[in-house]
């Protein structure tokens, strides 16, 4: 584990159910034992575990941090990455690439941050990814045909998740791209450094490989008209993301050398872009400015060059820079300009670190009001106002200043491009849509992706999936059912005994009479309740004294200083080796859902709790209840690590 200032210690954190003096009575329908006993018992009841909960594609983490640990093995004995994969890929079809450029939000809200700190589930999804891609992984076989055809215009990553989901039910779809290659932003906005093409390339092969048909170089509502797909398709989603960056609502924006933050990385990620010249400003502090800044500090400047070689005739498409001139590269002189405090900054913070380690200048409280231009029409000097926040407002402090720079960079947002296809812009650059991502207005057409709102890549794949979901119900004619409070891919236990040949018999009413209400019968899953759909478990329900203080293993970064960054293009994360996948998937705490820890057994006074039988054992399914010999005295569920026993039903 590499070494990390930031880390927990043992002392900082401690546990206890009861405090001193802590005498104050439950609620009274809480406060049910008396002299040990009670006539309630338990059950088992599955929740949806905050790391889902807070995860915009919906994955069931729990799930395949399961199968890392080694609980959850696969019947057909394959191997667990292969069975971890195949899990993952249920709901992103995108492991290796989220694995390394999600910001996980999954980790802000584990429960393991209540002992010291979180899953690194990033990084048990990038070995699983990465082991995938290594050797030759498919994604699962289309569905049985269902004639119908979906047009999907914009090869992102929304776009590309919604063929992958629209093939998985059996329905054929084109991808209708502009540019000449797939990808989106994950190719045009994210730099080559962070995701390899290789492995974006790999991930994007496997789900074209399922049959779905690609023009490239094809805008729709200029090379193909909207009414033609309507009439050859049953439906549309449009995921044509926001690509073109917005420029500064300042005078002189319009400036040459005032360029938006979307240009200046496409022009870098199709090497067009080598060098820039003089200082750089990049007005914004998002995680596109600091995509913006890293790259500037990596390809540098060089002091005397061509007019015709200027950074902002190369970004707007005018030229490309000559190879041989990048000997010439020396460190760039690049500053971040931003109106709030650092500490305000939306940008991912290890991003923001990252940055200011490679030597990048930040300076907050600073408002943009000018954009100063040389005789020649060029920006010369951006013009500043020092502000100050109070209660959330901006106020004056000080006098307006001008900082010199060759070139400003515009990362305060995104928007669409909606030439040709006007009628589908809401006015803000996005698309409108209801929450099964329905266009307004617009019988059979939907929409995933920036498009609605820009944020994660990983969000643009939650929303294909459900799309893809509305799309199918829209093909078939049928009403779209209400949506989950808690909407992911959920864990069902019928699914994983059916996996294991352990479903419940088929009830038939001849034969059984009126028996259908004993715990014994074959017939119905017992002593068992889903909750997933509409509750999160929080950590008040876990018991955490049972986890050992245990600090996450992180995968070794390249932290490269500001002497060291030029010209340093290597991946920055180093991916864990598979024994510490294993370990750093084994302090998931399963949350919602058994994990096989004993603690029922071991600490039933009656011995009612028993572990099932080899052969009927799954994941749910470890432990069962003798009610004839239960007192209801409540010690499983204290003792119950994940929350999983709840205290319920009638002895």
């Amino acid at each position: 584990m590499a070494n990390d200032k930031n880390a927990v210690t043992e002392s900082d954190l401690t546990f206890r159910r009861y405090k001193d003096d802590d005498d104050a009575p439950g609620a009274w329908n809480k406060d049910v034992v008396i002299s040990g006993l009670s006539d309630i018992c338990p059950t088992y009841v599955h929740k949806t575990p905050p790391c889902q909960g807070s995860c915009p594609s919906g994955h069931d983490i729990r799930g395949w941090l399961t199968i890392a640990r080694g609980l959850d093995i696969p019947a057909d004995g394959s191997p667990w990455q292969e069975y971890a994969f195949r899990r993952m890929t249920l709901s992103n079809p995108f492991p290796s690439v989220m694995g390394r450029v999600c910001p996980a939000p999954c980790e802000d809200g584990c429960n393991r941050n209540e002992v010291e700190e979180p899953i690194g589930i990033n990084s048990v999804e990038q070995f699983v990814g990465d082991w995938a891609l290594k050797n030759k992984l498919t994604l699962p076989e289309p569905g049985k045909s269902t004639g119908k055809r979906v047009a999907i215009i914009g090869g992102g990553v929304a776009g590309l998740a919604a063929a992958y989901f629209l093939r998985l039910r059996g329905h054929d779809c084109t991808i209708f791209e502009e540019y000449p290659e797939l990808g989106g932003m994950a190719v045009f906005g994210i730099p080559g450094y962070r995701t390899p093409r290789e492995v974006l390339e790999g991930e994007i092969k496997r789900i074209i490989d399922l049959g779905v048909e690609v023009k490239l170089n094809t805008r729709v509502g200029k090379d193909v008209k909207i009414e033609t797909l309507e009439k050859d398709y049953d439906a549309v989603l449009w995921a044509v993301g926001a690509t073109t960056g917005k420029a500064l609502p300042i005078p002189g924006a319009d400036a040459p050398n005032c360029v938006d933050g979307m240009s200046y990385l496409r022009a870098f990620n199709e090497d067009r872009l080598k060098y820039l010249n003089g200082r750089i400003l990049v007005v914004g502090a998002g995680d596109t400015a600091m995509d913006v800044v890293a790259v500037a500090r990596r390809i540098g400047h060089i002091e005397h060059h061509h007019e015709k070689d200027r950074p902002e005739n190369v970004i707007l498409g005018f030229t490309v820079h000559d190879v041989a001139t990048v000997a010439k590269r020396q460190g760039g002189d690049v500053w971040i300009v931003y109106r709030r405090l650092v500490s305000d900054a939306p940008a991912t913070k290890h991003e923001l670190d990252a940055v200011l380690r490679e030597g990048v200048e930040f300076h907050d409280g600073l408002a943009p009001i000018e954009v100063i231009k040389d005789k020649n029409g060029l920006a010369k000097a951006l013009r500043v106002q020092p502000v100050k926040w109070t209660d959330g407002k901006m106020e004056n402090e000080g006098d307006e200043f001008d900082i010199e720079c060759s070139l400003i960079v515009s990362a305060t947002g995104q928007t669409g491009n909606y030439e040709g296809i006007e009628d589908f812009d809401n006015g803000w650059g996005l698309i409108d849509s209801d929450g099964f991502y329905r266009v307004k207005d617009k019988p059979g057409h939907f929409v995933a992706g920036d498009a609605v709102k820009p944020h994660l890549l990983t969000t643009a794949i939650g929303q294909a999936s459900i799309a893809v979901e509305s799309i199918d119900h829209y093909l078939n004619s049928e009403a779209i059912p209400k949506r989950p409070k808690v909407d992911t891919h959920h864990f069902k236990l019928l699914n994983e005994l059916k996996s294991r040949h352990l479903e419940p018999e088929n009830f038939k009413q001849e034969e059984q009479g009126q028996d259908w209400g004993t715990d014994s019968s074959k017939y119905a899953i017992h002593n068992y309740e889903d909750r997933a759909r509409n509750e999160i478990i929080a950590h008040e329900e876990l018991f955490l004294g049972h986890f050992a203080f245990e600090p996450m293993h992180r995968r070794t970064e390249s932290l490269v200083g500001a002497e060291e960054i030029l010209n340093n293009f290597d991946e920055r994360f180093q991916c864990l080796s598979e024994e510490e996948t294993i370990e750093e998937a084994a302090r998931c705490m399963s949350c919602g859902m058994c994990f096989e820890c004993d603690n029922c057994v071991i600490y039933c006074p009656e011995d009612a709790i028993f572990r099932v039988k080899q052969d009927e054992h799954a994941i749910g399914r470890y432990v069962d209840t003798d009610y004839d010999k239960c007192v209801g005295c409540h010690i499983c569920s204290e003792v119950c690590p994940s929350g999983y026993i709840k205290m319920g039903l009638g002895g």
